[in-house]
């Protein structure tokens, strides 16, 4: 039978309940504790009934099996699920993203027990997080003066400026040609200088709301934790299953149209050999972004034309550079046309002049795409020459999971079946695939029905009957 004891302070009073239940392995009995706090303006008998009754209901939920803690905050909780996660083998980078994540949650839903969070308060961080001025990202400043005379007044060059700042030569750059830097930057490079931040650059502050996608990633993580206490027994319920996240638009995955696929082939033509190859690489094999950057030589089957897939190259703020699988942690195997094959080992010439002509400098890290010294390159730079070539050559915005998308289409149209294009593109599930590409696969089937109705009930032309003869 559960105790109650009355407790009196300067909070105000509230009750004390305790179940005893079962023993530890020591035979020693194991106490279960309750705070109960009456609602204001409750009459004695009032507060006796409920009291009463969260006294039968906590004793009941602990023979069950519930461990109620209305001690343990979500915040607390939260880091014992993600050191779970982290012993269970979750990506560094998941974590990682997840602690980003946590940041916003903790400000918001950190302090609540876990046993009082309720519906309502995950809609109002929700409904917080899409309003105009929550993002944290650092503010940025654009130079709104030449700050090449200001350095040859004090006296500072590049070189000196970037060690005294603390940042690289390449961002002071940058600021003589104008661009957008962190706030951060243009302070320590201003407090080099002695002269105020604002009379050099002016700041911004983006001011847009999260957007739709990024506020159900709060929502996945709360819900995830939430879920993993109800499991625990700890809560009776997981609060974000019930409450009211916004809703994702569905987006088509786009892609380029064959007279853009053209024009972007025939201008890399004009690029040097190295883009030319991630670009075309990327288009061809439908890999993602990191796969092509963490393709290492020895990976190259060129008896049977084929590359193999089973790493990426990731980077992150912590760790740096890193190679880890892939997204789905799989292998998979990638046949290459004979142009494509061609254009490696034209490549390969290329990567082994590069090699000798940096001679001791060179590190052998044994990747395609390096920096002039053999170290890997970053992927962010894929990303920075494809826009950068985009607008070279006057072509539709080009990002790399794009050609991703653009050959799901093209096998789609070509009549491949939905099995080979997800072992292709190295998803887990074929249903993934399926789903991302649903509106690109009826269309292909609404081609496939007219070309079955021109072969068998149109009245097909001349050309049309001796293709449908040969196709028998």
């Amino acid at each position: 039978m559960a105790n109650i004891r009355k407790i009196k302070n300067k909070s105000g009073t509230s009750y004390k309940i305790t179940v005893t239940h079962s023993r530890d392995m020591n035979g020693k009995q194991i106490r279960h504790y309750l705070t109960w706090t009456p609602e204001p303006k409750m009459t004695q008998l009032q507060i006796k009934k409920a009291l009463n009754a969260a006294a039968v209901d906590f004793e009941r939920k602990i023979i069950e099996g519930f461990a109620v803690d209305n001690r343990q905050t979500f915040a607390a909780y939260a880091e014992y699920v993600l050191g779970l996660k982290e012993r269970s083998g979750k990506k560094p980078r998941t974590l990682e993203y997840y602690r980003e994540l946590l940041v916003r949650i903790n400000d918001g839903i950190g302090h609540l027990k876990l046993v009082n969070i309720r519906p309502q308060h995950l809609n109002k961080f929700y409904d917080n997080l899409a309003e105009r001025g929550i993002r944290k990202g650092n503010p940025k400043a654009t130079p709104k003066a030449e700050i090449a005379p200001i350095l040859k007044e004090k006296g500072y060059t590049r070189e000196r400026l970037s060690k005294a700042a603390n940042v690289s030569g390449t961002t002071i750059t940058s600021i003589k040609q104008g661009k957008r830097v962190n706030l951060s930057v243009a302070n320590a490079i201003c407090a080099v200088l002695e002269v105020p931040t604002e009379s050099l650059f002016t700041m911004e502050v983006n001011s847009e709301p999260l957007s739709t996608k990024y506020v159900l990633e709060h929502h996945r993580l709360i819900s995830t934790i939430l879920g993993k206490a109800e499991d625990e027994m700890i809560v009776q319920y997981n609060a974000a299953r019930k409450a009211d996240p916004p809703i994702m638009p569905q987006k088509e995955a786009t892609t380029f149209q064959p007279e853009e696929v053209a024009a972007i082939r025939d201008a890399l033509d004009s690029e040097p050999l190295r883009w030319k190859v991630i670009t075309h690489l990327l288009l061809i094999t439908g890999c993602r972004r990191g796969e092509i950057a963490g393709l290492l030589w020895d990976k190259i089957d060129w008896d049977n034309s084929q590359i193999r897939i089973d790493q990426a190259l990731l980077y992150s703020k912590i760790r740096g550079l890193y190679a880890a699988p892939t997204k789905t942690s799989t292998t998979r195997f990638i046949k290459l046309p004979n142009e494509t094959m061609a254009l490696l080992r034209e490549y390969r010439t290329w990567y082994m002049e590069l090699q000798l002509k940096n001679g001791d400098r060179w590190q052998n890290s044994g990747y395609l795409f390096v920096k002039d010294d053999g170290s890997p390159g970053h992927p962010d730079s894929i990303n920075n020459w494809i826009k950068k070539f985009s607008i070279r050559h006057g072509l539709p915005h080009i990002n790399p999971h794009k050609f991703r998308h653009t050959m799901a289409s093209l096998l789609y149209f070509g009549g491949v079946d939905s099995v080979t294009i997800s072992k292709r593109l190295g998803h887990a599930k074929v249903s993934t695939t399926q789903d991302i590409y649903s509106h690109i696969i009826k269309q292909a089937d609404e081609q496939a029905s007219e070309c079955i109705a021109d072969a068998i009930l149109r009245s097909p032309t001349a050309g049309q009957s001796n293709q449908i003869r040969k196709a028998f």
